[in-house]
């Protein structure tokens, strides 16, 4: 059984910085590409980044683009998301998804509020 858990959320001000975790089970983690995804309050799911199998092609959307960095490490099945200068439009809940651009499966998530 898939299982992806998420941590690392919480309260920021603008342009502060947190690192979101993701942590996989069940499955082959370094034979995989994993996403992060978001969802703000009354939108729909949004492609944040993505990173292939191996690390060595990354996607991000324009709207972080030069903000977030999303890395791997297969030794602890872990994929993160560090995201600095963060603005309140990033307030969302972050999700993790296993696959190149996938929203499934995914966790439960991990809120992140910005804001002063």
């Amino acid at each position: 059984e898939v299982q992806l858990v998420e941590s690392g959320g919480g309260v920021v001000q603008p342009g502060g910085s947190l690192r979101l975790s993701c942590a996989a089970s069940g499955f082959t983690f370094e034979n995989f590409a994993m996403t992060w995804v978001r969802q703000a309050p009354d939108k729909g799911l949004e492609w944040i980044s993505a990173i292939t199998s191996n690390g060595g092609r990354t996607y991000y959307a324009e709207s972080v683009k030069g903000r977030f960095t999303i890395s791997r490490d297969s030794a602890k099945n872990t994929v993160y998301l560090q995201m600095n200068s963060l603005r309140s439009e990033d307030t969302a809940v972050y999700y993790c998804a296993k696959g190149w651009l996938s929203t499934k499966p995914r966790g439960q998530g991990t809120q992140v509020t910005v804001s002063s």
